[in-house]
């Protein structure tokens, strides 16, 4: 009993070392990673009925396009993920739907560009540039959260915080975000450029 109190005294600082405190860490890192992209499409979510109500008043024509932008903002906002539990297929999920949204609104910017008095209405403008930083925010959070699964999934699988993970935690290696079909098209369209 005493040689194992000993020999447990003596690994314990080659513990710490080897992840027993970095996995949990990571683990929680991650999950506040993803939580803030969940926040900032949350945001963007949130000021969308805003932009529909000023544009509706310039853009009566647009109904297709408002009622697109209306039912993607639904289905975002419907998506939701627990960090802790997010799976793969969540993942991909979620990312879709916020795609979805994404498009619609490019769809909405596109048409606002017919109206200049919409253009030059302080609170469309206004709205603009809360939406365009807002998606700002959004892109800077998914790195963040590109980042720590990156960092989460090293500790998980090298050597020797993946020794620590095996014999305590089990973790498995995180689903990384990546482009969903929509947006891996769309990045492999070539940009028309028309004179």
């Amino acid at each position: 009993m005493k040689n194992l109190i000993i020999v447990t005294l003596m690994a314990f600082p080659f513990l710490v070392g080897c992840g027993i405190q970095s996995l949990p860490q990571g683990k929680n890192s991650t999950e506040a990673a993803l939580a803030e992209v969940s926040n900032q499409y949350k945001r963007r979510a949130d000021l969308i009925p805003n932009l529909v109500n000023v544009v509706k008043g310039y853009a009566k024509h647009e109904q297709e396009t408002l009622t697109a932008v209306t039912e993607a903002r639904a289905k975002a906002t419907a998506m939701n993920i627990d960090p802790a539990k997010v799976t793969p297929e969540q993942l991909v999920k979620f990312q879709q739907a916020q795609t979805g949204l994404s498009q619609a609104l490019g769809r909405l910017m596109v048409v606002t560009e017919k109206y200049p008095d919409l253009k030059a209405d302080q609170n469309f403008r206004d709205l603009q540039a809360q939406l365009e930083g807002t998606e700002n925010r959004i892109t800077i959070a998914r790195q963040r959260y590109i980042e720590s699964i990156k960092e989460f999934n090293n500790l998980v699988t090298v050597p020797p915080t993946s020794w620590t993970n095996s014999l305590m935690y089990h973790f498995e290696k995180m689903p990384q975000w990546d482009m969903t079909p929509e947006e891996k098209a769309q990045a492999e369209k070539a940009p028309e450029v028309k004179f």
